[in-house]
């Protein structure tokens, strides 16, 4: 484990290296190295570059979680009417899986919806049929099936799903902003671009990039005391 993280932290200090040679050997209008960084990450949580960060960070998380909310109601809903009827399943089933999202529309609720709802359709394909069976003949409506029977059943499945919607929705959402948002870190990115402020450019994305894999080492979380559940 020990040499693991040298080896990583030697990666690490390499990269640093190479970044730093390269930018300064390069137009300092496109590139910037991590010594310059370094300031404007300080200027910017200091709220020195831009007084408006705090605001922007929470007018993004909260886009963030009604897409995210959104994204699994719609998910879950779809996911199980087509999962509960196989013949519909079997006819939109491909159709959902084949969509670009990413490529034609970048919000975070179209990205966090598929996956969503391709996991909630795989998870009930994989429930045991004897167990709906039964739950069927014990007078059990299709609601309570679905919430008794088969999201246990599938809650590894769904979890994952969920993880990979969150993961979307925020890039959706931060991407959905550089595109036309007046407001938001996507909105500053944009601004700093725009101006070829490169160092105040690269410590927003620094920052919006510490917000993605916070949401992902969350979900990670999540899905891992799913899997504990499950076994």
């Amino acid at each position: 484990m020990t040499r693991v993280v040298a080896l990583r932290a030697a990666i690490l200090v390499a990269s640093l290296a190479a970044w730093e040679i390269g930018a300064r050997a390069a137009n300092p209008l496109l590139y910037v190295p991590p010594s310059a960084v370094v300031p404007a990450l300080g200027r910017l949580l200091t709220l020195d570059s831009y007084p408006d960060l705090p605001a922007s960070l929470l007018l993004t998380l909260r886009e963030i979680v009604i897409a995210y909310a959104l994204a699994i109601a719609a998910g879950l809903g779809v996911g199980a009417a087509l999962g509960l009827n196989r013949l519909a399943g079997r006819v939109y089933g491909p159709i959902v899986a084949g969509l670009d999202a990413a490529s034609k529309i970048a919000f975070g609720f179209l990205l966090g919806f598929f996956p969503i709802t391709l996991a909630v359709l795989a998870g009930i394909r994989q429930v045991s049929p004897h167990l709906i069976a039964v739950a069927r003949a014990f007078g059990a409506r299709p609601t309570a099936v679905f919430v008794k029977v088969m999201m246990p059943a599938m809650l590894f499945t769904l979890v994952g799903g969920l993880r990979t919607g969150l993961a979307l929705a925020v890039i959706g959402v931060i991407v959905g902003e550089i595109l036309g948002s007046k407001a938001g870190m996507g909105t500053l990115i944009n601004h700093a671009y725009g101006l070829f402020r490169t160092s105040d450019y690269v410590a927003l994305v620094c920052v919006t990039l510490v917000l993605i894999v916070g949401s992902d080492a969350v979900a990670s979380l999540v899905e891992r005391r799913a899997r504990r559940w499950t076994d």
